[in-house]
């Protein structure tokens, strides 16, 4: 992964991350409902204390913490991170949030009962290598039996059909009109892309196009299924869109107990 790339990337991003959902604070809430049932299915009611690892400008992050988890939130972007505490506080939450790179998470072993990387993050790291390192300090910082939350694209077909573009997705903001679709560029390995995410924004009669770029590893199901066995993680299970009601598909595993 190009450090500097994909903090860039979410640097620029995270004043406009809002304009991608129709409604932001409704997506926050949908967002907690789902993650937080499978958070419940595994450990229990709780409240449970939860690290955000790719929080960006808190999607996730502010959701659980208003359900009543203890919730830490890091991210490659600093400016990303500051939003995601001053919107928490916005909403009445409280959000501790410090820039931090997942492959160097700076918090005590077994700080957490839950780690939680979403919305595709961990495909911005591009070798076996970043992505062992992401996954062995996440459960370093999990509590034995704690709990892994991924979501990621669903891939699988993606990487069989290599699509060259997203559909363009059309959102009435509080700030007019949103236009955001994807360009993708595939590499010559068939299985890592160039993306530019383009954002089209209506304002005062005219259009204001926004592009950012970043690369991803299409990573298949398989794939991760076995970096995250290899990390030592155990009851692995896949939740797609349709059994879980999240818009990705979603892997759970637990941290298997450490050897006595």
């Amino acid at each position: 992964m190009s450090e500097p790339s994909v903090r860039d990337f979410y640097d620029d991003l995270a004043h406009d991350y809002h304009l991608m959902f129709r409604d932001w604070d409704a997506s926050i809430a949908y967002q907690a409902e789902v993650l937080g049932g499978l958070v419940r299915q595994s450990l229990g009611v709780g409240p449970h204390t939860v690290l955000d690892c790719s929080c960006g400008i808190g999607t996730q992050a502010i959701g659980l913490a208003r359900a009543g988890h203890h919730v830490v939130g890091s991210d490659l972007s600093p400016v990303a991170t500051a939003r995601a505490a001053t919107e928490a506080a916005a909403r009445g939450s409280r959000l501790p949030a410090a820039a931090a790179d997942m492959r160097q998470l700076p918090f005590r072993k077994a700080a957490f009962d839950v780690v939680l990387c979403a919305d595709n993050s961990i495909t911005h790291l591009l070798s076996r290598r970043d992505i062992r390192a992401a996954l062995l300090g996440m459960r370093r910082v999990l509590r034995d039996g704690g709990l892994l939350v991924i979501t990621v694209r669903a891939y699988d077909e993606t990487r069989r059909t290599g699509p060259t573009a997203t559909p363009p997705q059309v959102s009435e903001t509080r700030d007019g009109r949103v236009i955001t679709f994807q360009l993708w560029h595939w590499h010559d390995d068939g299985e890592r892309y160039d993306l530019e995410h383009v954002q089209l924004i209506h304002a005062e009669n005219t259009w204001q196009v926004r592009v950012r770029r970043a690369t991803h590893w299409a990573l298949t199901g398989r794939q991760l299924t076995e970096f995250v066995a290899e990390a030592g993680f155990t009851d692995i299970v896949w939740h797609s869109p349709a059994t879980s009601g999240y818009y990705q598909p979603v892997l759970t595993a637990r941290r298997a107990p450490s050897a006595q």
